[in-house]
């Protein structure tokens, strides 16, 4: 049985597709949203053999949630969509397949088959994605989205990822491996933390191997002997 998660912020549509899974008697659905923020946090709960995204929803869509997956968590993915033209783009971005809503039961058997095969050839799945330009974070009853400008550092805790601004700070799902590799200017510095280097004010050299960076708005990160060459060499100093 393949284990799949299915995104779609339509709930008509959603509910659709999860019972052609169902009916088919291969997959076991084992997680079912509406938006990215929920999609990113099931997929590190359940670990999905295949994912089913849809390409058009609001603040995140289907084509830039690909750049906020961690590789670790990363399964095979068939693009859903209304659109013929953005099935070029699901290709583009080397999803294992595609599917045009609405989706006809002969259609999705077809992409059962490719993602089987895909699986059983041993392939870690990887996509080419956009960078992150904004950083989806968990309002109460919202999704709040940060350009990636305007953040000072992000910081790890045993609460969550911390995406900390001037005006305050923001829980997020993503990791700090997902944006240290996706989300411009954002550069490691510590095991705990990356820096913006555009929001950097100052470095205070606490020994010969450690030092402490003030960002514009006055707030302190540490900096560790392991980061502190590599972010010297960036800032050109």
């Amino acid at each position: 049985m393949l284990r799949a998660v299915v995104v779609d912020d339509e709930a008509l549509a959603r509910e659709e597709l999860q019972a052609l899974l169902q009916e088919t008697g291969e997959v076991t659905v084992v997680g079912a949203c509406s938006n990215a923020i929920q999609a990113i946090r099931t997929l590190k709960a359940t670990r999905p053999d295949v994912l089913f995204l849809d390409i058009q929803m609001p603040k995140v869509d289907g084509l830039k949630m690909l750049s906020m997956i961690d590789a670790e968590v990363m399964p095979c993915v068939v693009f859903v969509t209304a659109y013929d033209e953005y099935a070029i783009q699901a290709f583009e971005k080397n999803a294992v397949d595609y599917l045009l809503k609405p989706v006809q039961p002969e259609r999705l058997a077809r992409a059962l088959a490719r993602v089987k095969r895909f699986l059983g050839e041993g392939r870690a799945p990887a996509y080419d994605s956009p960078p992150i330009e904004r950083i989806p974070c968990m309002g109460s009853q919202s999704i709040k989205l940060i350009d990636t400008s305007e953040v000072e550092f992000v910081r790890s805790s045993e609460m969550g990822v911390h995406v900390v601004t001037a005006k305050g700070e923001f829980l997020t799902e993503l990791t700090l491996t997902v944006l240290e590799a996706k989300a411009r200017h954002l550069v490691r510095c510590h095991k705990q933390f990356l820096v913006n280097i555009r929001q950097i004010d100052e470095i205070v050299r606490q020994d010969s191997s450690t030092a402490l960076l003030k960002t514009r708005s006055g707030k302190q990160v540490p900096v560790s002997r392991r980061f502190l060459v590599r972010l010297k060499e960036l800032l050109g100093i």
